[in-house]
């Protein structure tokens, strides 16, 4: 990953990302996926349910993950990863040292509540 800016954008154009609070209620590893990834279930309160393939398991464990309220988008399109439907897309860091970590509130919310 480059350490360089991208160009400015509007506000609008940040408002249209639909950024959501949900909570991880199931962790598995994904046997299909190239890298090592997990495959996830998050509910997002009142948006419902949703699945995403995550590489996050250098970090993380399963049972680490079960509970823990994450970040992600929720407007993209349907994308199939290593045979999974990933409905939403978890946000992380990426360090080069510490590979991916996830962003989550330091508080707990609602499962839904958005961001922005």
């Amino acid at each position: 990953m480059e350490n360089i800016a991208s160009a400015p954008i509007e506000f609008d154009d940040f408002m249209k990302v639909d950024m959501r609070v949900g909570t991880v209620t199931k962790c598995e590893p994904n046997p299909k996926a190239k890298k090592p990834a997990y495959i996830l279930t998050i509910d997002f309160g009142p948006l419902g349910i949703k699945t995403s393939s995550a590489q996050l398991t250098r970090n993380y464990t399963p049972e680490s993950l079960v509970g823990k309220q994450i970040i992600a988008v929720v407007n993209f399109p349907v994308k199939r990863i290593a045979g999974i439907a990933s409905e939403v897309l978890v946000l992380g860091a990426y360090s080069a040292e510490k590979d991916v970590v996830l962003l989550q509130p330091t508080l707990p919310v609602e499962n839904g509540s958005r961001i922005g």
